[in-house]
């Protein structure tokens, strides 16, 4: 056998070395496997701490320190219940900043907002372009329309090259303008076609001879 082997260019010594090579990759190995598995196992773990890349904690934080009148369990709610909690804190801080109105108010209604970001655009965007006293109907326009940002651009937009436009008239002429689709109203529904729920079957048959014998 060892002359076969050695004939072949494979001595006794080649092998031993070729199985303590692998011997020592297998050992080198299993360890970083290992490291590697547990590194993959705590990486959902390590998503979830208490830093600044939590949304939660950004919300909470950001509108806490707002203060006039915001509690704890209101902002602990909010925040639990927001879709996108980063964005309703960004809305409460950009409507108490900019506007009239404080932090407790802006909380309640970026809560109810589909979009809170967008909302406290709008919101912002409008009052800073009306010189009268705040208008709280801007609350509810901008709540109402399905595309906030854009709703702000048509108010401000009109009123801009429209002087004597009041303010209410212009969130009226681009809501209505807003809520159309596909050139339809915002007054018109589209009801399906009713159908008759009676059931009336129609059945194909013959006439009953009167002789049913005569037949044979």
């Amino acid at each position: 056998m060892c002359k076969t082997e050695i004939g072949r260019g494979v001595t006794p010594q080649s092998n031993f070395a070729s199985r303590m090579f692998t011997n020592k990759v297998i050992r080198l190995t299993v360890p970083i496997l290992t490291v590697a598995g547990w590194l993959a196992a705590i990486a959902p773990v390590l998503a979830i701490t208490a830093s600044y890349s939590n949304d939660y904690r950004v919300c909470a934080g950001r509108i806490l320190r707002e203060e006039e009148g915001v509690t704890q369990q209101s902002v602990s709610q909010a925040c639990a219940q927001a879709l996108r909690p980063r964005e309703l804190a960004d809305c409460v801080v950009n409507i108490k900043k900019n506007t009239k109105i404080v932090a407790a108010d802006a909380l309640a209604y970026c809560s109810e907002a589909r979009r809170p970001r967008d909302y406290g655009i709008c919101v912002v965007g409008i009052s800073n372009n009306t010189e009268e006293a705040f208008n709280p109907a801007t609350l509810d326009y901008c709540r109402r329309s399905l595309l906030p940002v854009r709703f702000a651009q048509c108010v401000v937009g009109l009123r801009s090259e429209i002087k004597d436009l009041p303010p209410t008239q212009a969130l009226d002429t681009c809501i209505d303008g807003s809520d159309r689709i596909g050139g339809l109203p915002a007054s018109s529904t589209l009801l399906p076609t009713q159908r008759s729920t009676e059931f009336s079957p129609t059945f194909e048959t013959s006439p009953i001879p009167a002789n049913p014998g005569s037949n044979y």
